[in-house]
This record gives C-alpha cells, sequence and structure tokens, in this order.
C-alpha cells in the first residue's frame, strides 16, 4: 500500500513539472532587454554584414539605420512597460490602434526603401528573406493568454 502511495505521490509531482513547461510558465526573456539602443544596432549590424557581406560605407549606413530603429523600439518598450505598470492606463481605441498600425507599416517601408538604396541588387533580396523569414519565426510564438487557458 505504501509502494503504490509513493508512486502516486512521484506520478503527480513529474505529471505537474512536466505541464508547467508546456505551459510557458517562466518568464519570457528578451536578450536584448538590458542593452542599449546602441549595442543592440551594432549587433544586428555585424550580423548584416556577415551574412551580406556589406563595405565598410554600407555598414555606416545600415548602423544608422539601425540605430534609429533600436532607439524607437527602447521608447516604445519603456512606453508600453509604463502603461502596464499604471492601474489606470485604459486600452487603446480602434483609432489608436490603427494609427500605431499605419505608423510601423509607414516606417517599414521607409526602411525597405532605405536598404534598397544602400544594398546591391543581390544583398537585397538577400535581406528580404533574412527579415521574412525573422517575421514569420516571431508570428510562430504561442500567445500567451491562450497558453494559460488551455
Amino acid at each position: 500500500m505504501k509502494k503504490i502511495v509513493v508512486v502516486l505521490v512521484l506520478l503527480t509531482t513529474t505529471l505537474s513539472f512536466a505541464q508547467e513547461r508546456q505551459r510557458g510558465e517562466r518568464p519570457r526573456q528578451n536578450r536584448f532587454e538590458d542593452l542599449s539602443a546602441e549595442q543592440i544596432a551594432t549587433l544586428h549590424t555585424k550580423k548584416m554584414a556577415l551574412a551580406l557581406d556589406l563595405t565598410n560605407d554600407q555598414v555606416k549606413k545600415v548602423q544608422k539605420i539601425n540605430l534609429e530603429n533600436a532607439e524607437l523600439r527602447k521608447a516604445h518598450m519603456a512606453k508600453r512597460k509604463a502603461n502596464k505598470e499604471n492601474a489606470d492606463a485604459k486600452r487603446p481605441t480602434a483609432e489608436e490602434r490603427y494609427e500605431r498600425e499605419n505608423a510601423r507599416l509607414d516606417r517599414q517601408l521607409a526602411v525597405q526603401k532605405q536598404m534598397q538604396d544602400i544594398l546591391s541588387d543581390e544583398q537585397y533580396q538577400k535581406w528580404k528573406k533574412m527579415s521574412h523569414r525573422k517575421h514569420k519565426k516571431g508570428n510562430k510564438r504561442p500567445n500567451r493568454d491562450e497558453a494559460k487557458r488551455g
């Protein structure tokens, strides 16, 4: 009888730990959270230079674009974090969400045009494939709310 109780306790403990890992209970860590915008831009630029075989002139131009994007992302993350901590913060209206998404897409188009001007045709096509994979990979993450429910 004691052996059965011990086995049941061990089994339920093991199953509960396995379920916690599946649901994603551990906090998600952003690997760039502690870095400055300049550091993030430098890392992104170096990765691009390795992948696309950029010239020094191209590296300088891409560094400037990456720095602007990193600063903008840092500012948005800080704003979201402040809103999350603020108990009185309201959810954005449909119009505000539309404006934010429209501005984001405009920035993406501008960056795409700048990259097209900086890179050669072959480099640009490779960059497009790289950025498409990055965005596609980002969409595969499970929704946190769905993970908590199911």
